[in-house]
């Protein structure tokens, strides 16, 4: 296996900088997760946002999250 991924690299290395950019990007995206998942997050996304703009969630500024946080910790 080393070998391939030597060869591979060493062709890669051949890329311009644009080749390599986009061939790390394809690369990345083969690692993302299950596809189902990515899906239920854009759902949940989309509901937070829907809360937020209906007024049915209380937004908190993040200084004051933060020291809510702070303060439950101490």
């Amino acid at each position: 296996m080393g070998n391939q991924l030597e060869i591979l690299e060493a062709e890669a290395l051949k890329l311009t900088a644009g080749e390599r950019a986009a061939f790390a990007q394809i690369l990345l995206a083969s690692l993302d997760e299950d596809a189902e998942i990515e899906e239920a997050w854009a759902i949940e996304t989309e509901r937070r946002i829907t809360d937020i703009e209906s007024g049915s969630t209380q937004v908190i500024p993040i200084a004051d999250a933060l020291a809510q946080v702070r303060a439950a910790l101490k």
